[in-house]
This record gives C-alpha cells, sequence and structure tokens, in this order.
C-alpha cells in the first residue's frame, strides 16, 4: 500500500516484561520459571506492590500494579522467584536499547525506560517496507541484549502505542491508515492513552465501553461531561492523533497531581494517592536521569482554595521514600482542617543530571535521610 504524502508512519517500541527480563537474562536459571519483580512480599504480608513480572507469572494472575501479597498468595505452591528492583541494572539496559533504536530514526522520542517511538517516515518509501524495517531492530536489539521487544507501527503515536500491546510478548502489529477503524473499534476504551479508572468508570456509567461507542458518542456531550480530556479521547477513539515524535528537552522540574472523583477528608486514601504521585514522578526521574532537592507538595479543598508547601534538602537524591515520606509528612498540616480535598499534587525540582555509575540506587535513600 502506497502512503499518501501526509502520511507518517509511527513505530512503538515496548521492551517486553523488561524487569524480569532482564534478571532472567542476567541470570539464565530463572528463565521458564514464575519471576516477580518489586517488593519482599514477606511470606504474604509485604505492603508494595509488583513492578513486572515474568509471561509465566502473568498466566497465574500475576500483574503489574498488584499488591506484592496478592501475587505471593496467587504463586503459593509453585517455583516463583520474587526479586527486588535493581533499577542501576535496568537503567545501564535501558541506556543500550535507547542508543540502539535513536540509531534507526532522525525522530526519537523515549517515553519511559522501556518503550520509545520513531517516526521512520522519511526513512522507508512505503508501506509495504515497514515489516522489513521493524524485524531489523527486533533483530538488532535481540542479538545486542538478548531481549525481545513488542513493536506497534501506524500512522500516528496513539494507535502504534495501542497495537504495540497487541501479541505480546515479541509482537509485531502494523495498522495502515485504511485498517485503523477497525482495529479499534471492537478494542475496550481503557485501551486509549489518558483513560484511567476512574474516567473508565465514568463512560461506563453513560453506556461507553468499546473505542466504537466512544467514537460514535455526541462529542458535546463527552466535552460537557469531561472538559478538554473529553475531546482529546474522542478524537483518539476515532485514531486521530497529530502529536508528533520529538526528544523532550530537560525538564525543570517533575510533578503529578490527581483530583479525588468525590472530594475526601479519609487521610489514608490521601496518603496512598500520594504515594502512586511519589512512583510516578521516581519513573519520570529514573527517565530523564535526574535527582531532585526540592519537593513540593499542592493541596485544593473543596471550596478551591489551594496552598503549597515546599522542603528543600540538603543534597540531591532520587528516592522515591523521600519523596514519599516527606510528602506526607508536609500534608499532615492540612489532615486537620475540616474541609475535605479536592486534589492533590506533589512536584519535584531543583534537578541536576546524574551519571549513571554517580551512586547505586539502595544508596540514595541512607544519604536523603541524613540530609532532611
Amino acid at each position: 500500500m502506497q502512503r499518501k504524502e501526509r502520511d507518517r508512519i509511527i513505530l512503538h517500541i515496548d521492551m517486553d516484561s523488561f524487569y524480569a527480563a532482564v534478571e532472567m537474562q542476567d541470570t539464565p536459571s530463572l528463565k521458564g520459571l514464575p519471576v516477580v519483580v518489586g517488593a519482599d512480599p514477606r511470606m504474604g504480608k509485604g505492603r508494595g506492590v509488583v513492578s513486572t513480572c515474568s509471561y509465566e507469572a502473568r498466566s497465574y494472575g500475576v500483574r503489574s500494579g498488584m499488591p506484592i501479597s496478592q501475587a505471593f498468595k496467587l504463586l503459593s505452591g509453585t517455583d516463583a522467584v520474587f526479586l527486588p528492583v535493581n533499577m542501576q541494572r535496568y537503567r545501564e539496559v535501558s541506556e543500550k536499547i535507547m542508543g540502539i533504536l535513536r540509531s534507526y530514526a532522525g525522530r526519537f522520542q523515549q517515553v519511559s525506560i522501556d518503550e520509545a517511538f520513531l517516526d521512520i517516515t522519511d526513512h522507508v518509501n512505503d508501506w509495504n517496507d515497514v515489516e522489513n524495517f521493524a524485524l531489523e531492530i527486533k533483530k538488532d536489539v535481540l542479538a545486542q541484549t538478548g531481549l525481545t521487544c513488542s513493536i506497534g507501527i501506524a500512522a500516528n503515536k496513539a494507535v502504534s502505542k495501542i497495537a504495540s500491546s497487541i501479541g505480546k510478548p515479541d509482537g509485531l502489529t502494523i495498522i495502515t491508515p485504511g485498517d485503523v477503524k477497525k482495529f479499534l473499534s471492537p478494542l475496550p476504551i481503557s485501551e486509549i492513552s489518558g483513560i484511567g479508572r476512574k474516567t473508565e468508570e465514568r463512560l461506563k456509567k453513560i453506556g461507553i465501553h468499546t473505542i466504537a461507542e466512544l467514537a460514535d458518542a455526541d462529542i458535546v456531550q463527552i466535552i460537557s461531561e469531561f472538559g478538554r480530556i473529553g475531546q482529546r479521547i474522542h478524537l483518539l477513539a476515532e485514531g486521530i492523533d497529530d502529536e508528533e515524535v520529538r526528544e523532550r528537552g530537560e525538564p525543570k522540574s517533575i510533578g503529578h497531581e490527581d483530583t479525588f472523583e468525590i472530594d475526601t477528608d479519609d487521610p489514608d486514601l490521601i496518603k496512598s494517592v500520594i504515594g502512586d504521585i511519589a512512583e510516578r514522578i521516581h519513573k519520570r526521574l529514573l527517565v530523564e536521569n535526574c535527582n531532585f532537592r526540592t519537593i513540593t507538595l499542592k493541596v485544593r479543598f473543596e471550596d478551591f482554595v489551594t496552598h503549597t508547601r515546599s522542603r528543600t534538602l540538603r543534597r540531591h537524591t532520587q528516592d522515591q521514600r523521600v519523596i514519599e515520606a516527606i510528602s506526607r509528612e508536609m500534608m499532615d498540616e492540612f489532615l486537620s482542617n475540616e474541609k475535605r480535598l479536592r486534589l492533590v499534587g506533589v512536584r519535584v525540582s531543583h534537578l541536576e543530571k546524574v551519571d549513571l555509575g554517580q551512586r547505586r540506587l539502595d544508596e540514595y535513600f541512607s544519604a536523603a535521610d541524613r540530609s532532611i
């Protein structure tokens, strides 16, 4: 199929079960076993979560983000292996992978430690060339790292990202412009980037379960219900995404905010959300290869009154536990307020780039603990 002049050809490359795959590559005796990377299960009493797991573990129902205690129960009686996160090692392998991918296209965008977009529009003649191009990438990554990846190819980033999840592991899915609607229509709305659990629940309440149903929905109703994000997810459901593949500049700060579906004064829920935000910020810090010095907490009450609090450390760190602990300490000031919270956000700033070999991640907490 010849591509139109305006058609782009975008690849989304996603490494398969990355952390677990690296562990199995480093320790071949783990291959074929249910391998779980994450918090210490503590014989089923651990309180952390699963970072990732092998496909053998997934066959028992284990999933990323699942409580580690639940994973331990699901794998009870098996020869499962639970391993701690070795982020320094994963980052080393990630740098090698991203170097390989960068060599295949002028337009490259890393979006996490194990996934990236490539715009290969100017590197192939037509859609008939893309399969061989993608297979060459897969072959190169496997030869140099021993790891497999899954690739989705489409005319935009949104569809290519969804396509890469099809046929995992070691998948290759090509969606030409003429096949976009057929491909997207039967998929659940949760496949669209930007539709989280809360948005998914709200869409289902108004009778929208599939991407086809979202695409066919009244755009006025969707925008009225969800605001600006409603317009975006409606366009994505139609397979429309004009966002370009571009490498981000160095960030000045990294942060996330969560708006509660219902205003709350539940301290356990609030602190749990802070923990989730700290984890997301930490992942971005790893991708950007940055340490931070300042943590800022933002809270917005039910009457939309907004407050911020900041704390600056004596030295830079990257530790997720520091982000979470200090944010929760600053939050204590607001938990005694009689008003309920509408939004909570955390941001880290005073960033500095750090060399991969500068310090081991497990040294950060002790260093940061001395600096508080």
